[in-house]
């Protein structure tokens, strides 16, 4: 599994190897986000697509006479198929819309008439490229060789002609205005500038200097990394990492990942190819490049349009509905083939590929797994989980006991917290005393996570923290960035919430992510002892109607029946089966319910 023997498959997002995995892309490639599919000419769906997701099983087209019970008279009569048609692949169509999104591709193949320009294309098209940069870029910097290319631009070494960078080498990103042609790409390219500004300054990203413009191009001037991508590093080395050295990596990554996440940002496109070394010393500083195709997304929002890069895609993502969950499932790819050297999710077609990361299981029983550390192997595990709300999140991996004792790592404020303290403050007092009964069977690493959680929201000599606290705590890491995600909007709507003093053992109990407890293999265990502490000190007999109320759904014959199995007839008090759908019931509904 995850070597390739054979041709490289054309146009492929990311291409095979003769040796290790993880291959270098060329200028020819180009991420993933939804493309159209030629339509049959007897459509006439208004969808530019037919198959937004793999999961969707057989192509379908709801106008074909196959599918319609009273066919026309025009249709071919007594001919049947065998089987449906195969899916479109969703890689074609992702690339197509991503072309078109970034005007790769022309409105139409008619050439422009003699003394026709690009401008007169702007003009007719209705298009402003104006982005109100500065327009002196040659008087600035003096142009070098190109050092590489990206997706839509290439990049060049360039020398500072005057100003605080005079004489110093730089990185100068450049982007064709003529490849403009979309609404959606020239804001592409203004949120690409915004975000590196608002998030410059972080040691793992890479430094933005300036933005210029002319009548031609785009001129993005940042840090010059002389190291090389981490990608060349992991060719060199055969494909594979000492867990050691795999550690300084995947840390480093995930420092990028919990402060763009804490800002608002999803990356959308992690991979080797967009980790670049300051030196080409072996313990050289990594930083992340590239936020072509980053985005902003709130707490409770999801996104919906397909990018990224076919190996490291998520699985939500080929769903159209994700969030900073992705970024995750890309960095347990990264560890996956730093640790054994090949792809946890690898086919010959691109399609094979999608289908692969959305049905298959990664393997863990190759004989590199078995001479790794058991907590290695539950870090990759913890990741790659298909469900993305059991899935850790940056701050949460890197208090993980296998990165425990490595440098330079810095427990950051983790914004699922602001999302889990108000649906606990929204709950029931029934529902709190079952978190808080299962808050007191959390293992010593959980432990470890919410306590430093708990340090960053700035409790008081008493050892308390109120929703205040909360913005307070997040006013100290906030960038332009999290403005523009409005996740500052979000900070403010939970500090604002009519709460008393909580403690560190609530704070556990509010804090708890019960889909990532239920992704673990002693959640069985787990969910029985914290029943037995429900049992002594918060269980009561409670009402069907009650137990509706408490669920948030609307009381019939059949869901009387069904609750009626949740209440034990002895006593009228919650079963386990109860006690189990309490903790989950209300956190659908809790978002309605907030206390002002």
């Amino acid at each position: 599994m995850g070597i390739c023997h054979g041709k490289p498959i054309e146009n492929q997002v990311i291409h095979s190897h003769s040796s290790v995995i993880p291959t270098r892309t060329d200028s020819t490639d180009q991420p993933i986000t939804p493309p159209s599919i030629k339509k049959p000419s007897s459509s006439s769906s208004g969808f530019p697509f037919f198959s937004p997701s793999p999961l969707n099983g057989f192509f379908s087209n709801k106008n074909s006479p196959l599918n319609s019970a009273s066919s026309s008279v025009n249709s071919t009569p007594n001919r049947f198929f065998k089987r449906p048609f195969p899916p479109p692949s969703p890689a074609r169509h992702i690339k197509a819309v991503l072309a078109r999104r970034r005007g790769a591709v022309k409105h139409n193949d008619v050439s422009a008439p003699e003394g026709q320009n690009d401008h007169d294309d702007d003009e007719e098209f209705g298009l402003d490229k104006h982005f109100g940069y500065s327009k002196h870029f040659a008087a600035n910097y003096e142009l070098g060789d190109e050092v590489g290319r990206g997706h839509f631009g290439y990049t060049c070494k360039a020398r500072a002609r005057k100003g605080s960078l005079k004489g110093q080498d730089v990185a100068v990103k450049i982007i064709s205005k003529s490849k403009m042609t979309t609404a959606v790409g020239i804001e592409d390219v203004r949120r690409e500038v915004k975000m590196l500004r608002a998030l410059k300054g972080f040691r793992n990203m890479v430094q933005f200097y300036d933005a210029y413009e002319d009548d031609d191009n785009v001129y993005i001037v940042m840090e010059l990394c002389k190291g090389g991508e981490l990608l060349d590093r992991i060719l060199a080395r055969g494909g594979q990492y000492s867990e050691e050295d795999a550690k300084q990596i995947i840390v480093q990554i995930l420092n990028v990942a919990a402060y763009c996440h804490l800002q608002g940002v999803v990356h959308r496109d992690l991979k080797p190819e967009n980790f670049l070394f300051v030196t080409k010393d072996e313990n050289s500083t990594l930083k992340a490049i590239d936020l072509g195709l980053s985005d902003y997304v709130k707490p409770d929002e999801r996104l919906n349009d397909i990018v990224g890069s076919a190996y490291y895609v998520a699985p939500e993502v080929l769903h159209r509905s994700y969030g900073t969950e992705a970024d995750m499932w890309s960095i347990g790819v990264i560890a996956y083939i730093l640790l054994c050297g090949s792809r946890p999710f690898w086919a010959r077609t691109e399609s094979g590929i999608f289908r692969a990361v959305v049905k298959a299981a990664p393997s863990f029983d190759e004989a590199t797994w078995n001479s790794l550390s058991p907590h290695a192997v539950d870090f990759v595990k913890r990741l790659l989980k298909k469900d993305f709300r059991k899935r850790l999140t940056a701050a949460q991996a890197l208090c993980h006991p296998w990165l425990e004792g490595s440098h330079d790592i810095k427990i950051p404020l983790d914004i699922i917290i602001f999302r889990l303290v108000k649906s606990y403050i929204c709950s029931s007092p029934l529902r709190k005393a079952a978190l808080q009964a299962v808050a007191k069977t959390l293992t010593e690493p959980q432990i470890v996570y919410l306590r430093e959680q708990f340090a960053l929201l700035g409790p008081s000599k008493n050892g308390c923290i109120s929703p205040q606290n909360f913005k307070m705590a997040a006013m100290r890491y906030a960038t332009d960035a999290m403005k523009d995600s409005h996740v500052a909007d979000y900070i403010n709507m939970v500090s604002c919430m009519q709460y008393g003093k909580m403690g560190f053992e609530e704070f556990c109990a509010a804090a708890i992510s019960l889909h990532q407890l239920e992704g673990l293999e002693t959640w069985e265990e787990q969910a029985l002892y914290a029943y037995e502490f429900f049992e002594m000190e918060g269980n009561r007999p409670i009402m069907i109607d009650e137990l509706a109320s408490e669920l948030g759904i609307n009381l019939s014959v059949s869901f009387h029946v069904v609750l009626r199995d949740l209440i034990r007839p002895s006593d009228g008090k919650l079963s386990f089966f109860g006690f189990v759908r309490l903790l989950h019931g209300v956190s659908s509904n809790a978002s309605g319910k907030a206390q002002h």
